[in-house]
């Protein structure tokens, strides 16, 4: 049974874990250990196990183990220091490593780690925590398909995986892990319009939330689909000639709605490059 052992426990591990032992992940495979109470308190509220520290932690985990990084960037090389001397000791059983240090490259993650240390980099968004994440995963080298089937597992259960460069990663950014502040947006603001056309606030939200919802599922259904369905298409089957989407959907070009997606895409790209340099 592969083990997975946290180093930190905030808000994305916790939702891992949960998400985890939801999915029927055996919460004695789960350690937890953090620099604060926080590992403690979600061993206590998921059945996983505490470990005090971060270098014991590593010397219960195997080859066949993953080890999460589940702190910021600008707390990891301190981690890394003290765990170093444990993988390297390990050699050949060192667990695999999966980070999920926003920023952090697969360059930059093995000039951190002892040589020779598989590593995977996982970016999950905001939505792990109802599990329904979009989550990234980039293989670093000598990373086999065994170790990465046991990084699909963990993350998969918290929603879906995609396997990218790691180059791609800032594209990501902009597809998956900033987006769903986009998305909220137009939710507000789309709600908003709501109460400005007689509907209570509260209502607007309910009723915005539930469509975008199910505007989604219905997307994902139709690019799951054989044939698949793009959302083109399915915009088409929404619109009538002469009928009210349409009208929408035109006004919303005329104030720029496509250009100014594109836009918040690129300018969140080019700010995830500068943050990684």
């Amino acid at each position: 049974m592969t083990s997975y052992g946290f180093i930190g426990a905030g808000n994305m591990a916790g939702a891992i874990v949960r998400g985890a032992v939801g999915a029927g992940i055996s919460p004695a495979s789960i350690l937890l250990t953090s620099a604060h109470d926080s590992a403690r308190a979600l061993a206590a509220e998921t059945g996983a196990g505490h470990v005090p520290d971060s270098a014991a932690l590593v010397s219960r985990l195997g080859a066949d183990d993953v080890l999460v990084l589940a702190v910021k960037p600008q707390v990891l090389p301190g981690v890394v220091e003290e765990i170093a001397p444990v993988l390297t000791e390990s050699a050949g059983r060192a667990p695999l490593v999966l980070s999920i240090a926003a920023g952090l490259g697969l360059e930059r993650l093995a000039a951190l780690l002892p040589a020779g240390t598989r590593v995977v980099r996982a970016m999950p968004n905001m939505a792990a925590g109802v599990g329904a994440s979009m989550t990234a995963l980039a293989a670093g080298p000598g990373v086999d398909e065994a170790a990465m089937d046991s990084a699909r597992t963990l993350m998969g259960a918290v929603g879906r995986t995609v396997e990218l460069a790691d180059k791609d990663f800032s594209a990501f950014v902009g597809l998956a892990g900033s987006s769903p502040a986009f998305v909220l947006a137009f939710i507000e603001a789309l709600a908003s319009a709501g109460v400005l056309g007689g509907i209570p606030k509260a209502a607007a939200v309910e009723i915005v939330t539930q469509a975008v919802l199910g505007t989604a599922l219905t997307a994902q259904a139709g690019a799951d689909a054989a044939p698949r369905r793009s959302p083109a298409e399915l915009i088409d089957s929404i619109c009538s000639p002469g009928g009210t989407t349409i009208a929408g959907l035109v006004a919303m070009e005329r104030a720029g709605f496509s250009d100014a997606v594109v836009r918040a895409f690129e300018a969140t790209v080019a700010r995830d490059r500068e943050l990684g340099a």
